[in-house]
């Protein structure tokens, strides 16, 4: 090995000849490919140990489905199936299954928002008074559309009230959409329009309604005609039933006897509505957060607005209907039965999808967005999510 005098001498020769023989510079460093086997397997390691820690008990209840994606931008891919789709009947998960995608639907939401707004027919400020929207908002004069969908409208998230948490529901219970907002209506609003940020469900489920009474047309019809149809996205819905497309993965919920349990009784779809109804694949998934946070689906100036994300935390900001967090630009969904992340990092034109069948975690994160984290981990190590 040189010593180091003999190597500064090196580099000072090296300078004084620069001009006449160039140093040669070290090679770079290959970043990681979702393509090499070596790079697959610390991914498979990780979710195996993902699932076994957040499953809780001592690895004993390990999480029952885990499915992944992983697409790098020089064409290396890694898709993969952990687990099972059906415990009862021992199904082994696979790519083409369906899942539950819960708050992703705000991105479709969100995504319908920004093309009326592109069409003239709304401004991200237009007050929340200005529409019809068959139920009273208290304060609507003061709070905009733009607010609802960056989550600072202040309005309070109807998945923590009392009559949302009491349970007293089937899973083909029909509610009426006005219903469950007059029950966030009925409590305190967390701040003044504008002044903070909170994750609230309700902001999205009156944004449906604008998008109704603007178009005359259903949310599930708009997202259709607008998105799922031009952009071939034939294995994603808005479903109006309980009923998942084949082949579909159950849901499951972790019992303190230390067994899973099949979610045979779902949340009803109409309590989701445009907060959180929508059901996709991984293909779909992959294809669908590549779209929107590239801005194929919007025009360049409400897609600069959607990526104009304000910091709600150490290493987070929201911005319309999308998460962004150390470079990276998507959302995730929890349902019960189901918990999925969608992410594209634009500086490196990598996605990753997680989609996981129970939202049960024994750890303060996640499943998917746990999992999301180690991936990252291990193919961007300098853009650590969340």
């Amino acid at each position: 090995m040189r010593s180091h005098n003999a190597l500064c001498v090196a580099l000072l020769v090296c300078n004084v000849l620069l001009l006449a023989v160039p140093c040669r510079a070290a090679p770079a460093l290959q970043a990681p490919s979702a393509g090499d086997p070596a790079i697959q397997a610390q991914i498979a390691s990780a979710v195996e140990a993902d699932r076994a820690s957040l499953g809780g008990y001592g690895g004993k209840t390990p999480v029952p489905g885990v499915l992944i994606g992983v697409w790098d931008g020089r064409g290396g891919t890694y898709i993969h199936a952990f687990g099972y789709a059906d415990l009862a009947t021992h199904r082994k998960l696979t790519p083409q299954d369906h899942f539950r995608i819960g708050s992703i639907t705000k991105t479709f939401v969100a995504t319908v928002i920004l093309q009326l707004v592109d069409e003239g027919k709304l401004n991200l400020d237009d007050p929340l008074a200005k529409f019809n929207i068959g139920v009273a908002i208290p304060n609507a004069q003061n709070i905009t559309v733009r607010e609802l969908c960056d989550m600072r409208s202040g309005l309070f998230d109807y998945v923590a009230t009392p009559e949302f948490e009491s349970g007293k529901w089937g899973p083909e219970t029909d509610f009426d959409t006005r219903t469950i907002i007059k029950w966030a209506l009925a409590q305190k609003p967390y701040f003044p329009p504008g002044t903070a940020y909170h994750y609230s469900s309700t902001n999205y489920l009156i944004l449906g309604l604008v998008i109704e009474r603007i178009t005359g047309q259903s949310v599930g019809e708009q997202v259709a005609t607008r998105l799922l149809q031009p952009y071939h996205l034939y294995q994603t819905s808005y479903p109006t039933t309980q009923a998942m497309p084949a082949p579909s993965v159950h849901g499951y919920d972790l019992t303190d006897d230390k067994t899973w349990t099949d979610v045979a009784k779902p949340m009803p779809v109409s309590m989701l509505g445009s907060a959180g109804r929508m059901v996709s694949d991984l293909a779909d998934m992959k294809r669908w957060v590549f779209l929107y946070v590239t801005g194929a689906t919007n025009g360049s100036a409400t897609q600069a607005t959607r990526l104009a994300c304000i910091p709600e935390g150490s290493n987070v900001s929201y911005g319309l209907g999308v998460f962004c967090t150390a470079g990276w630009f998507g959302h995730a969904g929890l349902v019960p039965g189901y918990n999925t992340a969608a992410f594209y990092l634009p500086t490196r034109k990598i996605t990753v999808i997680v989609l996981v069948n129970t939202e049960i975690a024994r750890a303060a994160t996640d499943p998917a967005i746990a999992i999301f984290q180690d991936v990252a981990g291990i193919m961007t190590p300098q853009n650590i999510p969340f």
